[in-house]
This record gives C-alpha cells, sequence and structure tokens, in this order.
C-alpha cells in the first residue's frame, strides 16, 4: 500500500553512519526531511545530498531535522559524509525494512534489464509524526527549494 499525505509516517529503528540505533519517534516534536536515495558518491545522489548541504542553514532554519537513507552500510555513508561533508546523518538500510515500508524499494529498468532499487522519494512529516509531503520527482540539484517552496 503506498503511503498518503496525512497518514502517520511508519515508525521505524535503523542505524546511522556511527552505528548508533535511532527511530523516527525520537524526532517527535521536530519536523522531518526524510530523503531516500540510490547510492552513496554516485552523480545523482551527490547533487542532492550537496544541494541539502549547502541549503543546511535555511532547512534548520524552517525547522527541519535532515535524514538521508539508502541501502548502503555504515561505512560506505562515513565515507560519503566525509568526502563531501554532510552536516546531517544517513541511515543504513542494509536489510531495506524502512525502504519496504515506505514503497521506496521497488523494480526499476535500465536498458531493458529490470532490478529492484531505491525510488529516489523525499518525505517531508511534521511534528506529529503525520507526512505533510511526498516529493517523487525529486530535482537532485534544486531539491531545497522543492522542500521549502
Amino acid at each position: 500500500m503506498a503511503l498518503e499525505v496525512g497518514q502517520k509516517a511508519p515508525d521505524f529503528e535503523a542505524k546511522i553512519e556511527s552505528g548508533k540505533t535511532i527511530k523516527l519517534s525520537d524526532y517527535k516534536g521536530k519536523k522531518v526531511v526524510l530523503y531516500f536515495y540510490p547510492k552513496d558518491s554516485t552523480p545523482g545522489c551527490t547533487a542532492q545530498s550537496c544541494n541539502l548541504r549547502d541549503n543546511y542553514d535555511a532547512l534548520l532554519k524552517a525547522g527541519y531535522v535532515v535524514l538521508g537513507i539508502s541501502s548502503d552500510s555504515e561505512k560506505s555513508h562515513v565515507k560519503f559524509i566525509e568526502k563531501q561533508s554532510l552536516p546531517f546523518s544517513l541511515i543504513a538500510d542494509t536489510d531495506l525494512k524502512v525502504h519496504e515500508a515506505y514503497g521506496t524499494w521497488v523494480e526499476k529498468s535500465m536498458y531493458g534489464r529490470k532490478y529492484m532499487g531505491t525510488a529516489r522519494t523525499t518525505f517531508l512529516i511534521d511534528e506529529q509524526g503525520i507526512l505533510t509531503e511526498i516529493i517523487e520527482k525529486v530535482n537532485t540539484k534544486d531539491h531545497t527549494a522543492q522542500i521549502l517552496k
């Protein structure tokens, strides 16, 4: 079942790059940008993450906590964060539980070959844990503008 605006965001428990386990419910009382991206250090994902990094102060001023999530490992996330100086945490969803809860692990197709992968999607979640927006057509180079519009 696809998630819809107005629904409660599925709570989850997962590890961030430091190995610490976090839950979405830890952020109750804060607005959350939860962005799913396919892979660390690839061109589109780097552009998207760096756009959020470059506009991080504006996102904080708007009251958002930013969390990125992919199926990459904690070790991969550490390298990506260090290389790109990302000021926010990245969730290592290696078992795909969070992807499945949010409907972002999907069949994709490239050059006629079908495979499973992450649908680049951003979920905006309010202070009560309700989905206020789902951005499915992500502009990787100007993603912050889509969030703050």
